[in-house]
């Protein structure tokens, strides 16, 4: 049973693009089925996410906050490290975790999870071995298609819509 979600940002739980405004200023935009997934999985079913990202961004920041999510990563380089560190200090084990990811920074790390997704726009290098590749696109609800694969695998489905009922 899945007890911990990792998410990547650009490209899964965004399209990807990167926006400057005249100031300098960095905006993201997030899907919302996305979020009422994860805001379900977190918030209402009491499990766990992380986030655990390349870049770092205030948008991302106030977006874990928003969703519940306990774990938030921002700038790393070697996501399976950071990852391992989340398992020893919850007392999981990677067969215990489900993550998505897009790009080859996200390789490692989705090697040795117990079930990997990529959004439909992911790289071909991770379409080569992920167990799931999603049929939407990375900001366009590929990790909300990411956890109703979960809630069905898991038997979570009826408590899932439930959540909401």
């Amino acid at each position: 049973m899945i007890e911990l979600i990792v998410l990547d940002v650009d490209g899964t739980l965004t399209d990807g693009k990167i926006t400057y405004d005249g100031n300098g200023i960095e905006s993201k935009s997030f899907d919302v089925s996305d979020g009422l997934a994860i805001a379900s999985w977190t918030k209402k079913m009491g499990k766990q996410a992380a986030i655990i990202t390349g870049r770092s961004s205030k948008a991302v920041e106030q977006r874990a906050k928003d969703l519940g999510i306990k774990h938030l990563h921002q700038g790393i380089h070697n996501k399976d490290e950071v990852l391992q560190k989340i398992l020893d200090d919850e007392n999981l084990s990677w067969n215990q975790v489900a993550a998505i990811g897009d790009d080859l920074n996200d390789y490692k790390m989705l090697k040795k999870v117990g079930i990997s997704f990529t959004p439909s726009n992911g790289t071909h290098y991770l379409k080569d071995f992920v167990n799931v590749t999603c049929t939407n696109a990375g900001g366009s609800g590929a990790v909300r298609e990411m956890l109703e694969c979960i809630f069905k695998e898991d038997g979570l489905e009826e408590e899932f819509v439930k959540t909401w009922l």
